[in-house]
């Protein structure tokens, strides 16, 4: 690998490095399948901390969240007003209409794969439908910007201005997207707002993970005792979509895209994850 000349140490990846990171990628791809069919009114979320370990160690890769920092489990399983961090516990029982943030990410070989969805739990709202469907959209249009030539600015931009199109929403501020490589969070930090610094330059080989976070109600957030929960200030749920995307001459590579994905990148023009 070599690191690109800009004002932060930020990785650059080869071809072959980044056909590795699609391998992770895939791992964690089809856990969050795995997971999603998983999710019903009764189960725990460390019984799905416990089908997402298996899932990712039979392929042959580890869990990237556990031991992180100290971290309990192979996922991070935030419910309802829980934003992100969630520590999945056998106390915390799925209910129908709950909304469920599900984190996830691989080890393979030494590069990882990092990606979140959020699942409904039977029948939910449509507000609260339509907050995931912002959410994950906000995601796909943050991805879009990610060409060689772009600020790193303009993603952020790119996600708000969607959110914003949408209607009231809390566009979480404290948390956002990162580098992705031979470590889960690496250089650059990736906001989901617009700021007036421009930031770094992308250039082709860059690995991010995208991942805005869009509450029902108000942005604002806070960290629960255990150090890890993330919760909604304001009680309201929220939603979280994530994908790990290299950037190439092409256009967005998505890294962690599962087969549900395939026909948004087909319609955007952008490159077949497998290469």
């Amino acid at each position: 690998m070599v690191f690109s000349k800009t004002r932060t140490s930020v990785q650059v990846k080869t071809e072959p490095e980044i056909a590795k990171m699609r391998a992770a990628g895939q791992i964690v791809a089809r856990t969050l399948d795995t997971l999603r069919s998983a999710v019903r009114p009764g189960i725990t979320t460390l019984d799905l901390d416990a089908i997402a370990e298996h899932s990712i160690r039979e392929a042959g890769a580890v869990p990237s969240f556990k031991g992180y920092y100290g971290f309990p489990g192979s996922i991070c399983a935030s419910v309802n007003e829980e934003v992100v961090h969630g520590i999945p516990r056998s106390d915390k029982v799925l209910r129908e209409g709950d909304l469920i943030s599900i984190d996830c990410g691989a080890i393979l070989d030494g590069w990882h794969g990092d990606s979140a969805i959020t699942v409904a739990v039977g029948e939910v709202t449509e507000e609260e439908r339509t907050a995931m469907q912002v959410c994950e959209q906000a995601m796909w249009q943050g991805i879009a910007a990610m060409l060689p030539g772009n600020r790193l600015a303009d993603i952020g931009h790119a996600i708000e201005s969607y959110i914003d199109s949408r209607g009231s929403y809390g566009n979480v501020h404290e948390y956002g997207g990162h580098g992705i490589g031979t470590e889960m969070h690496m250089e650059p930090h990736v906001l989901n707002y617009a700021t007036q610094r421009k930031g770094i330059r992308l250039v082709r080989g860059m690995c991010l993970a995208i991942e805005p976070m869009v509450n029902l109600g108000q942005r604002h957030v806070a960290q629960l005792d255990d150090g890890w929960t993330v919760v909604t200030q304001d009680g309201r749920k929220s939603t979280h979509f994530e994908h790990s995307v290299a950037i190439t001459d092409d256009g967005p590579r998505v890294l962690t895209a599962r087969d549900e994905n395939l026909a948004t990148i087909a319609e955007r023009g952008w490159p077949h994850p497998d290469g």
